[in-house]
């Protein structure tokens, strides 16, 4: 199935819905936001967002990855639709992130125990990142609803 890669500075009308829509269909329930408006009060919080949205040939969302600035770090979020997981466009999407920065910082879960919205497990992603060039930092968080671990890809 082919597909592109669009990248935009804000997420407008439906391209915003379908990323809530993979946000709360991909990552722990635990994360969910219940509308719209709590979706943009993060968003509203992170600093020099890129957006890149993965789009199939009938312009459907299949995948977002954002960068955005913390702490003087870059840091990223990625989600891609299940159906579309094994056939390489996370790899895809975050080479194209670091084609243009020279490190990316994020929290990945380490356990398996969550589980989505919809009461299937949420798979920890560690491996992948591992296996496309990331490390574990060793800086942990838990929230006490969800623990995490950072990792980091530097050039």
């Amino acid at each position: 199935m082919p597909m592109m890669i669009n990248i935009a500075t804000r997420l407008l009308g439906a391209d915003k819905k379908a990323v809530l829509d993979l946000w709360n269909n991909e990552y722990p329930a635990i994360l969910a936001y219940a509308d719209i408006a709590a979706f943009d009060a993060y968003m509203d919080a992170l600093a020099d967002k890129l957006h890149y949205l993965l789009i199939s040939a009938t312009g459907a969302v299949l995948g977002w990855a954002m960068t955005f600035t913390r702490d003087e770090e870059k840091w990223f979020a990625i989600i891609i639709d299940h159906s579309m997981h094994g056939r390489g466009y996370g790899t895809r999407m975050l080479d194209r992130l670091k084609d243009t920065e020279l490190s990316l910082n994020g929290w990945v879960s380490v356990l398996d125990t969550y589980k989505k919205l919809n009461g299937t497990p949420y798979i920890s992603p560690l491996g992948f990142y591992l296996r496309n060039g990331f490390a574990l930092t060793g800086h942990t968080l838990d929230t006490g609803q969800l623990s995490a671990a950072k990792i980091c890809w530097q050039r």
